[in-house]
């Protein structure tokens, strides 16, 4: 999308469509008075129309033209005209209140994934970020999304997560969402989809980004990649989204498929072990640890996630005896069913091997700007 801006006239005064009718009332040189009478209203009434102080109702409409012989159709169109303008500058008023706001989202990296218009205008992204998220004003905002989301999310724990990045990147994930068909949601059926993931752990983004959301959405779950934002330190979130649909948004924020794969059946567990039990996202660091509840399910889902990708009955083998070369690693990815890079990053992330071992094993990734879909490096 090019950059532009909006060509919308946006007058700062409007007229009533009563001082169309006063200037009527001057050219025929008749008074309010007389109007009053030979429509049979009140002289405060017209006087009020007159002066944009009571609206020019319908009735006032036929009233007026069998009066002054201008149709119902004129009066009703300038009245319309009036009031729209008049909400045109009430809104104008309220999005110029909400420059701060503006300023909290990526708007350049929204603009991008070709989510938002391109505009510098601060009124029009201000009205652009409204629609994006389906919300009339900033107050409703605040309300849904400033205090969190309903989400399981796994986040770094040494990043400060900001609320609008969190909330653009979470909304990012519905938007796209909306746009997938999955069956009804059926639990046996997910986890025999999962087995069938554990196939495309070795497989390039060129496939798995096409045949995980597909595989998924037979079993009714609905799987997006959405490039993480600055601010944004999540790997993946959890949440049901209308009518009954289980989301699994991913991020691929570490770029190697032994992360993005974790993070997978991490939140797939959240959606078999934790059903709709809804939690919101604090923005604050450290919240999510100090909830005795969400730190269960969260060493629930990280052990359902590491035994899903090397079975304990192989993994127990591998904790008394490590391997000591890549040739072994191989073995244990063959026996496990998953990706050799994968396998490395268990070793590494249990401390029996070092972080800076066996890399060239994973599969990295990269974004491409133009499509937010994940590629490979």
């Amino acid at each position: 999308m090019g950059d532009r801006t909006e060509n919308r006239y946006h007058p700062d005064t409007v007229s009533p469509p009563g001082s169309t009718l006063a200037e009527m009332l001057e050219e025929r040189g008749m008074a309010q008075a007389d109007l009053a009478t030979r429509m049979g209203r009140p002289k405060k009434t017209i006087s009020e129309i007159v002066n944009g102080l009571a609206a020019l109702t319908p009735e006032t409409a036929i009233q007026l033209e069998r009066v002054l012989g201008v149709s119902a159709e004129f009066w009703n169109n300038r009245e319309t005209q009036y009031r729209g303008h008049l909400a045109e500058l009430r809104e104008r008023a309220q999005l110029t209140g909400n420059a701060a706001w503006v300023r909290q989202f990526p708007y350049a990296a929204l603009t991008r994934w070709g989510l938002l218009p391109s505009t510098r205008d601060p009124i029009a992204r201000a009205r652009a970020l409204l629609g994006y998220f389906g919300l009339a004003s900033q107050e409703q905002w605040d309300e849904i999304w400033g205090q969190g989301i309903a989400a399981q999310c796994r986040r770094s724990p040494t990043i400060v997560a900001k609320s609008g990045p969190v909330s653009a990147w979470l909304r990012a994930g519905e938007v796209r969402a909306a746009g997938l068909r999955c069956a009804p949601f059926h639990a046996a059926q997910f986890r025999a989809v999962l087995e069938q993931t554990r196939e495309l752990t070795g497989t390039r983004p060129e496939a798995f980004q096409t045949e995980l959301p597909r595989l998924c959405a037979t079993a009714g779950v609905a799987v997006v990649f959405t490039p993480t934002l600055s601010g944004c330190p999540i790997s993946g979130a959890t949440r049901w989204i209308p009518p009954d649909t289980p989301l699994i948004q991913l991020s691929a924020r570490y770029l190697t498929n032994d992360h993005l794969w974790f993070t997978f059946f991490h939140e797939a567990a959240h959606i078999l072990l934790h059903g709709k039990r809804r939690r919101f996202l604090e923005t604050t660091r450290g919240h999510v640890a100090d909830d005795p509840q969400t730190r269960q399910e969260e060493e629930e889902a990280d052990r359902f996630a590491a035994e899903f990708l090397m079975p304990p009955a192989v993994y127990n083998c591998v904790r008394e005896r490590p391997p000591q070369t890549e040739r072994e690693v191989r073995g244990l990815a063959r026996d496990s069913g998953v990706h050799p890079g994968i396998v490395v990053g268990r070793l590494q992330h249990d401390g029996l091997w070092p972080y800076a071992r066996g890399n060239r094993l994973k599969i990295r990734f990269r974004w491409t700007r133009e499509s937010g879909e994940p590629g490979t490096s």
